[in-house]
């Protein structure tokens, strides 16, 4: 069965791609270098503006912007780029990424935060190092280093936005991802591979049941159940023109 075509939009995307079978797909210093440089090059070439970007051992994170409805040619071109040069170097032959990449358009901007945070703290959730500065292949060293910044990074939000103001940017980056923020990320996201939009949530429906609402504790109940049918806590704290903390608070509350 042929795959699904790909739906584009110009729009944020958040990108991951690893090794096949998870294997190591950067060995050296040197195979980072050529990825970025690789990267960098393209990015221009395809007018796509890179936010943020994470290299582990077998796999990446990458937080675009495409301008164009453009991002799978820039991704065939960047991944099929680097295999060449890897299968190459190291003498081998076949595929080296784990099938298609995997991509998130980002339809909610309040969560672009949290998103730019789980990429940075990567390296630091695997253990690889113990503070998020001693990794060399994340955006975030250079984002606290603006001097040595690359120039494919000199358009991304944070640069553009903080410029030097290292102590903003720490405490942007820096502050942890919990449980409840990954979840709100995941439905501020939608997945690109195959989207479905009989399945959305029906935001309309919602606020008529919360207008109808006869006291608080029934509202509570339908903002708990329109949380659980898909619609985030930014979206739900829009609707009701109340705050996300409270939104959250209500859920935790009515959830036990």
């Amino acid at each position: 069965m042929p795959r699904k075509p790909r739906i584009e939009i110009p729009g944020f995307y958040h990108i991951i791609n690893r090794g096949v079978e998870q294997r190591v797909v950067f060995h050296s210093s040197e195979d980072f270098q050529h990825f970025m440089e690789t990267l960098c090059r393209l990015k221009d070439f395809f007018n796509v503006t890179l936010h943020n970007y994470c290299l582990m051992n077998n796999h990446y994170h990458l937080l675009i912007q495409t301008h164009k409805p453009n991002l799978s040619k820039f991704m065939r071109q960047l991944n099929s780029s680097y295999a060449i040069y890897f299968n190459k170097k190291y003498r081998r032959q076949g595929h080296l990424w784990q099938g298609r990449y995997k991509s998130w358009l980002v339809t909610d901007e309040s969560y672009l935060f949290t998103l730019m945070r789980y990429i940075e703290q990567n390296p630091l959730n695997a253990k690889a190092v113990k503070n998020m500065e001693d990794y060399p292949y994340c955006s975030y060293r250079y984002f606290i280093d603006h001097e040595n910044m690359p120039e494919c990074l000199k358009e991304s939000w944070i640069a553009e936005n903080f410029k030097n103001d290292i102590e903003s940017i720490r405490a942007l980056l820096e502050h942890p991802v919990d449980k409840d923020d990954l979840l709100e990320l995941k439905k501020a996201s939608s997945m690109v591979d195959a989207p479905r939009i009989d399945t959305e949530p029906n935001t309309k429906k919602f606020e008529r049941k919360l207008l109808k609402a006869k006291d608080i504790k029934e509202r509570n109940r339908i903002i708990v159940k329109a949380y659980e049918s898909g619609l985030s806590q930014h979206k739900i704290a829009q609707m009701l023109n109340i705050s996300q903390p409270a939104v959250s608070g209500i859920i935790k509350r009515v959830k036990g």
